[in-house]
């Protein structure tokens, strides 16, 4: 998600430059722009190594050669740098990958399209005035993303990148390990798999090496705590992505992701994952994955491994998950809510199969802005163990994810993940349970006499109203003080209010609370949420105001009838 507008003005103007430079194209326009933003990000890993060597006073052993740096050619002549690049920086670049890895498989017909030398320069100042080494992590993700849009492809068929911070929530509450196959069946730019990687290596990185930007991601992730053993793993087969772009595109770009993300062996490949074509059974023991949501597929083409009375892909691939995860092996997806509560027989049967036959740990409800702009469709998160069983499911509200819920997703105060994520590592703990609901009684009592007082408030604003209407000439004067003290009482709700709330986001429903509605998982099925009292004046004051009413316009009715004699 390409949030920040000057990034966003700087790609634009690149864009137009590789238009009218001759890549009429689109998607050459994007796929030359990721082959140039790889070699200036592998040009900026290089030289955050060398400065991380001479800090530990270790020697620098480069893996870019020289010759091959984007510092180097990029301060050649427009005619020397594109000649250099052609002929030498593009075939090394192609040949980076090491042999049998997806990286290798997929660069061998890529060819370098920009033709013009000016171009070339152009463009790569360009890259270096966008600073992308200063940017969140997976920026060439979003800039894939951010150009997708501009095609107006993004979104078609379902296909719509996961927020960064919606993946690392989803990661941190898997929790992948060393030793364990990660897959993602339908995996885009690779990035549930890029930060699974990264989660590994931070949970096994020295904590005195490691450090936090602003915005709490981690940077040197050097995972010094594995064993030799586990990083061959990890590097080689933790990870595995499919994809069923067929233009390669998207295929060279989450190879590269997976790349620059120090992913040396990249294995991510090209294949309908709901076709007859993939058999993988018990291969994973743990799948992250949004899947696209794209309504009905070919159903002569789905696999007879997967369920014959739905063409829905949403549902098809959790039945696909189902399959391909080992016993034990435990998943989080996004689904459309419609997973969640849809009747029909097929929608009933995935969520009972779910509660029934394996361990349904979690459902997160999300706001339908998440994916804007987009997409403005609600989703979720299940989050599942394959083959365990279901005694109760957590649930939470999420309301808020830290931007704003509209096309501009914004970033905002209001962020209901870190709780969210406080929350499911506590879900276990009996003294969790117990202090988060002491807090949320304390809180109600102490919010109880201040909602009775505005109550009372209200009646009076209403007798005063009443008395007004009674009068010739209405006099506004003594509306003034009570409506101060209900603002400072509103004032003094308002905090207090927004805890409760965001404390009963949160809770736990049982397995037969769950079958006894059909297995509906919609969190505002279950969720109690507390309403305000309404005011309501008490009959017997109202039948007297009306009584004193018809008495005024009688009295005015004679008055008016003496005026006629």
């Amino acid at each position: 998600m390409l949030t920040d507008p000057k990034l966003r003005a700087q790609v634009d103007q690149l864009w137009d430059k590789l238009w009218t430079g001759g890549l009429s194209n689109p998607l050459d326009a994007i796929e030359q722009l990721s082959y140039l933003i790889f070699l200036k990000r592998l040009d900026d890993v290089e030289n955050q190594r060398e400065r991380q060597a001479q800090r530990r006073g270790e020697l620098y052993l480069p893996r870019v050669p020289l010759e091959m740096r984007w510092g180097h050619w990029t301060h050649f002549q427009a005619e020397e740098a594109l000649r250099h690049v052609r002929e030498e920086v593009f075939p090394w670049f192609k040949e980076m990958g090491k042999e049998g890895s997806s990286f290798e498989r997929h660069m061998k017909n890529a060819e370098f399209k920009i033709n013009r030398p000016s171009l070339l320069i152009e463009a790569c100042q360009a890259i270096d005035r966008m600073q992308i080494s200063a940017q969140n992590q997976d920026v060439q993700g979003d800039l894939f993303e951010y150009l997708l849009s501009k095609l107006t492809i993004a979104g078609r068929s379902g296909q719509f990148r996961t927020p960064r911070h919606v993946i690392r929530m989803m990661v941190q509450m898997v929790d992948p390990r060393p030793g364990e196959r990660i897959g993602d069946l339908a995996a885009g730019t690779c990035g549930f798999l890029v930060n699974a990687y990264q989660h590994i290596l931070e949970r096994h990185t020295t904590p005195g090496v490691l450090e936090y930007d602003e915005e709490g991601w981690p940077h040197n992730l050097v995972g010094d705590l594995l064993a030799d053993e586990q990083r061959q793993f990890l590097q080689e087969e933790a990870l595995r992505g499919y994809d069923n772009d067929s233009g390669m595109t998207m295929l060279r770009i989450g190879s590269m992701n997976l790349m620059l993300h120090g992913i040396e062996y990249p294995r991510f490949y090209y294949m309908d994952t709901l076709s007859k074509d993939f058999g993988e059974t018990r291969e994973y023991d743990v799948i992250l994955m949004n899947p696209p949501f794209k309504g009905a597929v070919d159903k002569a083409g789905v696999s007879d491994t997967l369920p014959g009375d739905t063409t829905k892909s949403e549902l098809l691939f959790v039945h696909l998950i189902l399959r391909t995860l080992d016993m034990g092996g435990r998943c989080a997806v996004i689904v459309p809510d419609g997973v969640l509560f849809g009747s029909s027989r097929a929608h009933v049967e995935l969520r009972r199969k779910l509660i029934e036959e394996n361990r349904l740990d979690g459902v997160v409800s999300m706001p339908g802005g998440v994916f804007k702009p987009y997409a403005g469709v609600s989703t979720a998160v299940l989050l599942f163990t394959r083959g365990a069983t279901t005694e109760r499911v957590w649930f939470y509200d999420m309301a808020h994810d830290g931007f704003s819920l509209d096309d501009k997703r914004q970033i905002v105060p209001e962020n209901d993940i870190p709780d969210i994520l406080e929350c499911w590592r506590n879900r276990h703990d009996a003294g969790f349970q117990v202090a988060r609901e002491a807090r949320l009684e304390e809180l109600r009592e102490q919010v109880a006499p201040l909602k009775a007082e505005r109550l009372r408030l209200h009646g009076e604003i209403n007798r005063l109203a009443f008395e007004n209407v009674l009068r010739l000439e209405a006099d506004l004067a003594g509306f003034g003080k009570p409506a101060r003290s209900e603002d400072a009482l509103d004032a003094q709700i308002a905090p207090l209010q927004a805890e409760i709330e965001q404390l009963s986001r949160q809770f736990w429903v049982s397995k037969k609370e769950v079958r006894a509605n059909k297995y509906d998982l919609s969190a505002s099925r279950y969720r109690q949420v507390e309403q305000d009292e309404a005011y309501y004046e008490k009959p017997q004051v109202t039948l007297e105001r009306l009584l004193e009413l018809e008495r005024v316009m009688t009295g005015e009715v004679k008055y008016l009838e003496q005026l006629l004699k």
